[in-house]
């Protein structure tokens, strides 16, 4: 039985993706990519915002996006609106979009600068609401609640936050809904400029985990502006357990970024297809088939208009059985040759290759068995099964 958590993945190359990117790419492509990723196995699809269009005209089409593309039966598709007039718009689509369910939840960010850059509110501001919000969750009925910190680990602009502020104004918010008779069992930690590290984090998730056992569900948005995100991913999985569920926003690519962190599209979230190829090595079944996924990647690279930042689907997943490249592959040199992990020999057709003489090899039996030539010093390994010298 598995250790791992449950993970709930939310794909946000559609959201968070493409609203750092060029506006006016035709909706018609941008329905081709959400149809694309339809078919990958994935089961959230974050589409888009119902925002302003002055501010984010990348957004501008999203009736039209939401209108044209093709639902698939079992993926559920969400969408962001951060005001009454975009929640409004938003209703007109359930379905096909998700009926996003009223959750109890009090939220801070823990950059007084980054705050009023992205939300207009200083930190005052927020905590100033939390009365309100718990008034609201009680005039529901509330049971269970959600505590939330944004700009968790640092900020570009007033630099580290240290673990201790962390679970200081954590603490702060659990206490209220403690106070008011209201359960704790979500809390979300958000990092919109990428100041994840992973030992920051897996440190953090044990102390969450062990001051307040009540809470079972983590959501972690981590923004891979240092390289950091993917790993941060990794130590996530492994300090819940199976009782937790963890939830992820990767992005195909690595597309996202934000606007008001000052490192625009270089504060991308981790790459889908990455953290999807990472997940299955370690044996955690996504229902994602990777070669769809790779190429929703290479569709979303042709519609921007630009290399995206993933790994994955640039050199493929780590191969094995029949999919072992052929030992006569010639040379392979640019990104376009190396799409041959999916387009086969086709994608390298005209490469140079300098060997004069057939290359064969024990390790490869299927390479040896027209002229039975492999060297009797040589034998399958009982640990691997691969044929290693005696």
């Amino acid at each position: 039985m598995s250790s791992y958590p449950k993970v709930v993945l939310t794909e946000e190359g559609m959201r968070d993706g493409l609203q750092i990117e060029r506006p006016g790419i035709p909706v018609t492509d941008k329905i081709r990519l959400l149809d694309a990723l339809s078919e990958t196995g994935l089961k959230e699809i974050a589409v888009g915002s119902f925002v302003s269009p002055r501010w984010v005209p990348q957004m501008a089409d999203i009736d039209e996006l939401v209108r044209g593309f093709h639902p698939k039966p079992g993926v559920t598709y969400t969408a962001t609106a951060l005001n009454d007039m975009g929640r409004e718009r938003l209703r007109q689509y359930i379905p096909p979009l998700n009926d996003q369910k009223y959750q109890a939840q009090t939220a801070v960010y823990l950059c007084d600068v980054f705050a009023q850059r992205n939300i207009n509110r200083t930190i005052a501001q927020q905590i100033a609401r939390w009365p309100k919000v718990l008034q609201e969750a009680k005039a529901r009925g509330a049971t269970e609640a959600g505590i939330s910190i944004s700009a968790a680990w640092g900020s570009n602009w007033t630099g580290e936050v240290s673990q201790e502020d962390r679970m200081t104004m954590l603490e702060r918010q659990y206490r209220l809904w403690e106070e008011a008779g209201v359960a704790v069992t979500k809390v979300g930690i958000s990092d919109p400029m990428g100041w994840n590290m992973p030992d920051q984090v897996e440190r953090q998730l044990a102390a969450v985990k062990e001051r307040w056992p009540s809470i079972k569900s983590f959501n972690l948005h981590l923004h891979n502006t240092r390289g950091m995100a993917l790993t941060s991913s990794y130590v996530s999985l492994k300090a819940l357990d199976s009782a937790d569920t963890l939830r992820l926003q990767p992005a195909i690519g690595g597309m996202g970024g934000c606007p008001f962190c000052g490192n625009g599209r270089s504060a991308g979230l981790v790459p889908t297809e990455d953290l999807i190829h990472m997940m299955e090595e370690m044996g955690i079944d996504t229902g994602v088939d990777l070669d769809k996924l790779i190429e929703a990647v290479w569709m979303a690279e042709e519609i921007v208009g630009h290399t995206l930042w993933g790994h994955v689907s640039k050199a493929g997943p780590r191969p094995r059985g029949k999919k072992l490249y052929p030992i006569d592959m010639p040379f392979v040199e640019t990104l376009e040759h190396a799409r041959h992990f999916i387009k086969g020999p086709a994608a390298y057709k005209g490469a140079p290759s300098p060997w004069k003489e057939v290359i064969k090899s024990p390790q490869r039996p299927e390479t040896m068995i027209d002229n039975g030539d492999a060297p009797s010093s040589w034998g399958p390994d009982r640990g691997t099964g691969r044929w290693l010298p005696s």
